[in-house]
């Protein structure tokens, strides 16, 4: 490990460092993690692979950082319902919201996605960003479901569910697509058992 990586203060510094993240992400979703190396990432970043390392120990520091900076976008993107009600009436439409917006980032990230999701898989940083980050969907979505009036029982269990029961349906949808299957009924049906997860404690109660 490097000991001399730097933490850059002056905008043009910053700058750079930014660049050769936005670099890394770039050729790392694009050709995979494997068929990478830095001094591919320095060449499209503009700067000598010198200068990388002055900021990076290696492409891995640069593959968490960039997922810090993009991966958000990517694997949980969400509806802006913070500043909305969620009630009864209009909770289905949020719910078909989200999938499409879901839906919309993977198949403007394929590449991305794919490729982080292997990596999952084998790097326990990357796997440890990605659970990070769906507890922290999970808890914002139970905030605002509170908020909102929902009931509180077994509600961050149900979150959970519902989130897989998304994140599935899109990978389907943008991955696999099956000709026999029909997607649109196949949404309808997710949002609505969704719909009466959320919103029914008894179907809890009748397990528990």
């Amino acid at each position: 490990m490097n000991n001399d990586v730097r933490i850059p203060k002056q905008k043009r510094s910053i700058r750079k460092k930014e660049k050769i993240i936005e670099a890394g992400w770039k050729l790392i979703t694009k050709n995979g993690y494997f068929n990478t190396n830095t001094a591919e990432i320095a060449k499209k970043a503009g700067v000598s692979t010198g200068i990388v390392y002055q900021y990076f120990n290696d492409k891995h520091d640069i593959l968490i950082d960039a997922l810090n900076k993009y991966g958000d976008d990517i694997f949980y993107p969400i509806v802006n319902i913070k500043e909305e009600k969620i009630t009864n009436d209009n909770f289905s439409h949020i719910i078909s919201q989200m999938i499409y917006q879901y839906i919309n980032n993977h198949n403007i990230s394929k590449d991305a996605h794919e490729e982080i999701m292997a990596m999952v898989h084998i790097d326990v940083d990357v796997a440890k960003y990605y659970y990070a980050r769906e507890i922290n969907l999970a808890n914002e979505l139970y905030d605002v479901f509170v908020n909102s009036g929902f009931e509180k029982n077994y509600l961050k269990e149900k979150i959970h569910i519902m989130i897989e029961m998304i994140d599935n349906l899109c990978h389907d949808i943008v991955f696999h697509k099956h000709d026999e299957i029909d997607y649109k009924a196949m949404c309808k049906l997710v949002i609505a058992n969704i719909d009466n997860m959320i919103k029914k404690e008894e179907n809890v109660r009748n397990f528990v």
